[in-house]
């Protein structure tokens, strides 16, 4: 059966997402500029650090102290115990404690901290907070997005030739995927102005948000990475679909993000789709 979540609990929720996020950011400035303690999950270049780990828990206890019967997804929580994802109606935290792990162990400030909320397996909140920039990220459904308090509105760039798109090489170093990657940029890069990568899901989904940037595309990425930035980027009026053309699927672990739905066709038309399964 739906749930249903009342104005004033979705404000609650909103009020403990940006405490919660700004005291993330506060433990990942602290380690920055320090030595990293550095352990990898399914490559060499799939990273992970104690900062990620103590974030994550840090987090998940503070929100567990004010709504216990709440479900939690988290990115280590989920690498350690290996169990498979499953979004539920329930009002669902869902926690990347660092999106950008690469870029904090080489002290590249794109750097998130990224929290969103679903309730019935629809985004309802998403923060996603730039410790090092300083950046602060906000939506709430039906709401609009804002970048430390100011409304924020995707480019409305409608011609890939004329846009910049963002993409990313991803974490997986299997050959047959790095070359459909490979592909797909050379392909971008070809039909637009340009391509951009920032190393952070979220930090590429907010870029579109604001106008930085006119599309993104990524495969291989999971919902802690994009749901926070998905629901920034579409309350800034982008288009957020599979970048086959078809509805966005959270567990799809893929994601096309665009100013406008004819932009987004004319790069799913471009691409070959890469189909690295489900969570």
């Amino acid at each position: 059966m739906p749930v249903e979540v009342l104005d004033h609990q979705l404000k609650e929720y909103y009020t403990l997402a940006l405490e919660v996020a700004e005291k993330a950011g506060e433990v990942i400035r602290d380690a920055f500029n320090k030595e990293k303690m550095i352990d990898t999950k399914s490559c060499a270049a799939d990273l992970v650090t104690v900062t990620d780990q103590a974030v994550e828990k840090l987090v998940f206890s503070l929100i567990r102290e004010k709504y216990p019967t709440h479900k939690f997804i988290g990115e280590e929580t989920t690498a350690e115990t290996g169990e498979k994802l499953e979004l539920t109606d329930h009002p669902t935290w869902i926690i990347d404690p660092i999106d950008g792990t690469t870029n904090f162990v080489h002290r590249i400030p794109e750097v998130c901290f990224s929290l969103g909320v679903t309730v019935n397996k629809e985004v309802v909140l998403g923060v996603v907070y730039l410790p090092i920039l300083n950046q602060m990220y906000t939506s709430q459904r039906g709401q609009g997005a804002f970048l430390n308090g100011e409304k924020l509105t995707a480019s409305g760039q409608t011609d890939l030739k004329q846009a910049v798109v963002i993409c990313e090489g991803g974490s997986s170093r299997d050959a047959d995927i790095v070359e459909k990657k490979i592909a797909n940029i050379h392909r971008l890069v070809s039909a637009s102005h340009g391509i951009r990568s920032y190393g952070s899901a979220a930090a590429n989904l907010c870029r579109v948000a604001q106008g930085a940037g006119d599309a993104y595309v990524e495969y291989g990425i999971h919902i802690w990475d994009f749901i926070a930035g998905m629901l920034i980027a579409r309350e800034a009026g982008a288009v957020i679909m599979d970048p086959s053309g078809s509805a966005i699927d959270l567990m799809g672990r893929r994601v096309l993000a665009a100013s406008t739905q004819s932009l987004a066709s004319q790069i799913s038309s471009v691409l070959t789709h890469i189909d690295m399964g489900r969570d």
